[in-house]
This record gives C-alpha cells, structure tokens and sequence, in this order.
C-alpha cells in the first residue's frame, strides 16, 4: 500500500540529496537523519549508471550504499517498480547470515518503491526458492555456490540483469568462489552495471575489477586509511597457558550486552564454548558445522537478550551485525592485517563504540606487535583485568544504576521500614551486594609473570649465578633431546626460553638449569601435578649443582656401527686370504664335468661379422641352438601369433551346445 506523506511533514523530513525519493521516504521512516561518508560518495551525480569498486570499513554502511547506488539503476524515473517479472538486481554475498542481512536491510530500504525481495542461500529449501523465482522477483539476494545451482538448474534466469553487487568481495576470493562467481558473471548481461563493494582491495579484487568491469570508479573514503575511531584497541599480555581464564576477567570487567569471541578453528570454538558455558556464561558458537537452523536460532537468541557471548570462527561470523555488540576478543590472534580488520568491525558500526581486545600470549608479543603495526593501529598494552579490578568495576556499576534512585513507592514503604528495623541499613546493603554479584560469574586468578623487553636475550640467558638446578627421569636411553625438553619445561613452569640455562643429557637422567628468579614459580606449579610432567617425566630438585661432564662420553659399551673402521672389535669372519695363494681356475678339480676347453675362434657363431646390436646384449651361453632366432620367432621356435589349439572337454563343450540351441 502506498503511503502518502503532506507538505508539512516532507518540509520537516532530512533531505537526503540524490537518493530517489522512495528511498528517501524509506530512510526517514527508519530514523536516518544524515548519511556516512560511503552513502554520500555513491549518490554523485557524476558517477550514476557506472560500475564501482568501493572500498570502505566494516561497519560504515555499505549495505544501504549500494541500494542507494542502484536505484537510479532499477527504477529510473519511476517511482515504483512494475509487475514482478524476472530479476532486475543480483546481490552475492559471502555467507548465509551476511545474504540473509541484506535482504533484510534492503527489504526495508526498497519498502516504498513496491520491490520484491528474495534470497537464494545453502542450507534453505531449494524448492521454496525455487518457487519464489518461479512467482518473479526484482532483487534476489544469494550465496555463490547456491545462485549457481539454480542457474544451472534453469530455476534463474539472468537475461534481464541491470545490476549485480558483489558485497564483500575480498572474502568470496578468500574462501574459494572465485569460480563460482566468474561463472555467475558470465551467464549475465554485458550491458549491465556491476559494483564491487568490499573492505579492503587486495590485487586479485583489482585484477577481477579489470576482467569484469567496465572503467570502474574507485571510491575510497577518507576513513579507510587510518584507524577507526569508534573502536579503542586493547592487546593484554597473558601466561601462554592462561588464556580462558584472561577471557573471563576481559567479559566479567566490560560486562557488554553482547560481545564475539573468536578463535582460530572449530575445534576451539567448541571448547571454548564449553568452558564458559561451565563458568557460567550464556554462550551460543557459529561455526560452518552448523545447519543453517542451528545458526539462525543462535543468532536470534543473541539478539532477544538470551544469549550474550557469541564464539565463533572467521569465517562463520562474517557479515554478523548484533545490536549492542560493544567488545570483540580476539582469543587467537588473526592471521594477516585484513582479517583483524574483518573481526574488530563486528563492533564501532554506524557511529556506536565499542572495544577490541588482542589476547597476546607473551611468547607472541612479536607477532601481535607485527600484526598492530601492519593495521596501522595503535593499540594500548597491558594486563587482563584482575580480580580487584572487575570488583571495583562491578561495584560503580551497582552505584551507577538508576534502580537506587527511583522514588519508593506506596506498597513498598511498609516492607522497606520492617527490613531497616529488623536487620539495620548496613545488613541490607551487605545482603544487597551479595545478591547482585551472586548473578555473576566469579572472576578467576591469574597467574603472574615478568617480562622484560628491554634486557637483552644473551645477557639473559647468561645470567645464571644463583642457577637452581633441577634432575628429570629420562636420559639418552628414553631419547631425550633437548628440542622437545625445552618447550614441555616452559609450558609447565609458564617459564620463557631465556629463564633456562644448560641441558645434560645422560644416560638415564637428565639435568637442567633453571634461573633463580622462576625456579619457585616452577615448582609451585609442578606441585599441582603431583611433582611430574607430561608423559610422567619425575622433577627432583638437586641440592648443588651436578659436576660437569669430563672428556669424551664412553661409548665402548655401545654396538660397533662402523664395521671397526673406529677401533672396535673384530670383524665376524677370518683373516682374508692373500691373492697369490689363490689356485688357478683350470687347475681347480670339476667333479666329472665336461670342459669345453675349445678356443673361442672354433665357435661358429664368432666367425660372423658384428652387427649394429647395443653392447650391453646379452651374450649366449653354452652351445648354440638349432630353434630359428630372430624377434618374429618364440623360443621354442614357433612363430609370434600362434596360439596353442585349445581341446574343450565335454563338460564345457556341453554348456556351449546349450547355448547354442537357446
């Protein structure tokens, strides 16, 4: 039904320049008072019915912009789009969540105009979609891989394209659809309008530009080159085993209406999910192993409020806009800048704050420092939040909420004075803050460690005056080396590289040297495990330190591997006989065998001239033989091709007359 809006009203609506005014009535509608930087740059008039390649941050409006940009595409001067006929707009975006979220946006966007919208996404009957094709839509919104199988299948029709919109084109490339999408875009139009919107614009976004677009418009906006300013980064320093216990102190301290962790792979986020759901979180994972059921009941229960932390993977989170997500945690540290990019804009979008925090493992703060640097974003070091800190926290929270302040009201006076006069304000008060914090999960410990950056490693690793040393239950004959003793030593003591001196290795024990400064952090933590490590290594501690081994290992106990060439035994047979004892071979007795003692001119076959045969043929033994020879003749002399005639016996002669009757 079309809406009608009076004079007085459209003299107090936002102007929205160059936006065609069903979308304008649209915008105003959704409360748009003035749009983002990237909206405005595709509503220039100089760049109407061209192709572009915009680029711009996660969370700057970019799904609004291209609906915005492909109006004067699809409507022209109309006002309202005719009879549903065949699709006139393709969008393609990375994900079902992502497709899904476009319709949505340009569901309400396009309200006005009379446009149909629907989706083409995996994990959704086909044959409903299939039937919403057959009905007729404008715009159809999809997934590569599933758009695909219907224009195979005959269920799309692509002739009538005037736009298609690639939404996140950087991460179709990344996750593999660069085929499916230079098939999409071959089966459509030439004469059409293709925009390509996306984060970041690597070369191979550049190169597919070039293939598939014509004289593309590069839209840039000023925000892209420097960090967002909506979103304060944070990179915490935590004990490489400590990580899930620094993630619950990070969501207890900031304690958002919705916040996304995200891990490396599914087999983390699934642990992941289990541990905080045991702390006593509301958790829901997204992960590709989900049915697309799964996942949207997951993203809906984060948007109703049953639900406040999402763990997902890369991939899977992509295109996910959650109201009131304000903290992102980075449990994994990204792969390369542009995915960290990718993760921190879930939050700070459409002008909204909010925080992101690098869990840095101190043994990775390298790579950490690397990836910031890479970004160009100046994040601020420090530690996860203590448990002083999230109690301090939580306590001006309780200060701050506005239920203290609120007038008594009549029903209430009676049962407040009988609560003062049986147990006094300050018994309330107690009573109150246990209540509110029992809610809560409870804040964990976590362990402490030193790092200095600015002592350099080879002063570190050779300061070992007060050494403690330390004697384990493997050596040489458990193949103990020091290449994997290293890492299981600084796993277990939460001990870096520099803090551990000298490695001997002896036959049955081996001894290490640890520094003074962990040595009782070491075996604080070793006591957990009952004074064992992995694979139920013993640790004992040595009063002194052990002497020093001296001169060569004895090695006269092992095998000779060398055959005595190193000054072993001796070898297993005897004594080699001299040559010039050795008897001649004519005089050797030969046991009544014939001897040919004929000489080699009598052999008639000597006598021929030499033919054009390799060297290397194989000469013939013993006396020649009167079977014709020669490459057409076998043998025994029969000629190629000939077969032995075989005799059938009655049996299977019988059951060949059988079928020769039937």
């Amino acid at each position: 039904m079309k809406t009608t809006i009076s004079a007085a009203e459209r003299k107090d609506m936002p102007t929205f320049k160059n936006a065609h005014p069903a979308l304008a009535q649209a915008l105003t509608k959704r409360g748009y008072e003035t749009l983002t930087p990237v909206q405005n740059a595709v509503l220039d008039p100089a760049l109407e019915n061209k192709d572009l390649l915009v680029s711009a941050q996660t969370g700057s409006g970019k799904t609004v912009a291209f609906g915005l940009a492909c109006a004067s595409t699809l409507l022209g001067e109309a006002e309202r789009f005719e009879r549903k006929s065949q699709p006139l707009a393709l969008i393609i975006a990375p994900t079902r969540e992502l497709a899904l979220q476009v319709k949505r946006e340009l569901e309400w966007l396009y309200a006005e105009s009379g446009a149909s919208v629907t989706s083409c996404v995996g994990g959704m009957d086909i044959r409903t979609e299939r039937r919403a094709l057959e009905k007729g839509a404008h715009i159809v919104v999809g997934t590569p891989g599933r758009l695909r199988d219907h224009i195979e299948r005959g269920y799309f029709d692509t002739s009538a394209l005037r736009a298609v919109v690639l939404d996140e084109a950087d991460e179709m490339l990344d996750m593999g659809f660069r085929e499916e999408l230079e098939y999409i875009l071959g089966t459509a139009p030439k004469q059409r309008r293709t925009l390509m919107f996306s984060a970041t614009v690597p070369k191979s976004i550049s190169g597919m530009a070039k293939r598939y677009q014509n004289n593309a418009q590069r839209i840039s906006t000023k925000e892209e080159e420097k960090q967002h300013v909506d979103i304060e980064y944070q990179a915490v320093r935590i004990a490489p085993n400590d990580r899930e216990n620094a993630i619950v102190n990070i969501l207890r301290y900031h304690e958002s209406q919705n916040a996304i962790i995200f891990c490396g792979t599914r087999a983390a986020v699934n642990l992941m999910k289990s541990r905080l759901t045991n702390r006593g979180f509301s958790v829901v994972a997204i992960s590709g192993e989900l049915s697309q059921n799964e996942r949207s009941n997951a993203l809906q229960s984060l948007r109703d409020g049953r639900a406040r932390v999402c763990v997902a993977t890369d991939v899977a989170a992509r295109g996910i806009d959650l109201p009131g997500l304000a903290l992102v945690i980075h449990a994994d540290l990204p792969k390369n800048k542009d995915i960290l990019l990718h993760r921190s804009g879930r939050t700070g979008r459409a002008g909204s704050k909010g925080v992101s925090v690098l869990v840095v493992p101190h043994n990775q703060r390298s790579k950490g420092e690397r990836l910031l640097k890479g970004a160009k974003i100046d994040a601020k070091w420090g530690k996860p939040p203590s448990i002083e800190d999230i109690t301090k926290r939580d306590h001006e929270r309780f200060l701050a909420d506005p239920i203290l302040a609120e007038p008594i009201k009549e029903d209430e006076k009676k049962a407040a004075a009988d609560l003062v006069n049986a147990y006094g304000a300050e018994q309330i008060a107690a009573a109150l803050l246990r209540l509110h914090n029992k809610q809560k999960p409870a804040p964990e410990e976590l362990l402490d460690f030193t790092e200095d950056q600015n002592r350099n490693k080879k002063t570190q690793r050779d300061n070992f005056n007060n050494s403690i040393w330390i004697s384990l239950s493997l050596g040489r004959d458990d193949d103990a080396e020091p290449r994997w003793i290293l890492p299981m030593l600084c796993g277990a003591g939460q001990m870096t590289k520099q803090q551990i001196g000298a490695i001997r290795i002896h036959a049955k024990e081996t001894h290490v040297e640890l520094s003074a400064d962990c040595a009782s952090k070491f075996f604080k933590l070793i006591e957990k495990d009952g004074g064992t490590l992995e694979k139920n290594i013993k640790v004992t501690r040595l009063d002194k330190a052990p002497d020093a081994p001296r001169g060569r290992i004895d090695r006269s106990n092992r095998p000779n591997r060398h055959n005595d060439k190193r000054g072993g035994g001796k070898k297993p047979y005897g004594k080699k006989k001299p040559y010039g004892d050795k008897k001649p071979y004519s005089d050797k007795p030969r046991d009544n065998k014939p001897r040919y003692d004929k000489p080699k001119s009598d052999k008639p076959w000597d006598s021929q001239p030499n033919s054009d045969a390799p060297k290397n043929k194989k000469k013939h033994k013993g006396q020649p033989s009167d079977k014709p020879k020669g490459k057409h003749f076998k043998k025994d002399g029969a000629p190629l091709g000939t077969k032995k005639k075989k005799i059938f016996k009655g049996k299977k002669k019988a059951k060949r007359d059988d079928a020769g009757r039937g």
